[in-house]
């Protein structure tokens, strides 16, 4: 994000990184919306968000790894069918679970891109079940955010919550109806 605000405002201060973390979640756009607010930059989103994909897709990989224990947890979880619902474009998240080797765990990885209506709207993740042919009460939806609790619950599906992830203040905001601590302790809790 600052690499954008540096490209589209030359001299731009940096936001530090708590503040953009805080501004994800509910996809780029609201991300650069944010960002452009905080510096007082009056461009269009629209316009922005061209620059603001090329700048994040050039660092993708960069300092991306997956969170300890993932690995294993996912390994416990490989006689179940898994598949990611993101706000993060399709492309990327694609891309990025690629690039860390993880993306053939996964039957499905849909971005926020992919269907008309991001999360917390259930598009995505009702478009997920209808592909497996799971009936929501059969399905969990684990996520580490607020917005990953209110899309299980549009969709009628048990959320599942981790605290390892970038909001775990909004999982007291809207509690799961599970709370996982520890990557290892996921498969017990599904």
């Amino acid at each position: 994000m600052n690499a954008t605000l540096e490209r589209i405002a030359p001299g731009t201060p940096p936001l530090p990184l708590e503040v953009v973390r805080s501004f994800i979640g509910e996809g780029a756009r609201r991300l650069i919306a944010r960002a452009l607010e905080r510096r007082g930059l009056a461009h269009p989103v629209e316009d922005v968000r061209p620059l603001f994909m090329s700048c994040y897709e050039r660092v993708l990989l960069e300092t991306t790894r997956p969170y300890d224990g993932i690995e294993e947890a996912l390994d416990a979880l490989a006689g179940r069918m898994l598949a990611v619902l993101t706000n993060k474009p399709g492309l990327l998240s694609r891309s990025l679970l690629d690039g860390l080797g993880l993306g053939p765990r996964f039957r499905r990885v849909i971005g926020g891109d992919d269907v008309a209506a991001q999360k917390p709207r259930p598009d995505g993740l009702r478009l997920l079940l209808e592909e497996a042919g799971v009936e929501p009460g059969q399905a969990a939806m684990v996520g580490d955010s607020a917005i990953d609790v209110l899309t299980a619950r549009a969709c009628g599906v048990r959320a599942v919550g981790v605290t390892w992830g970038f909001d775990p203040a909004g999982l007291e905001r809207e509690p799961p109806d599970v709370l996982v601590d520890r990557p290892q302790d996921l498969a017990a809790a599904l």
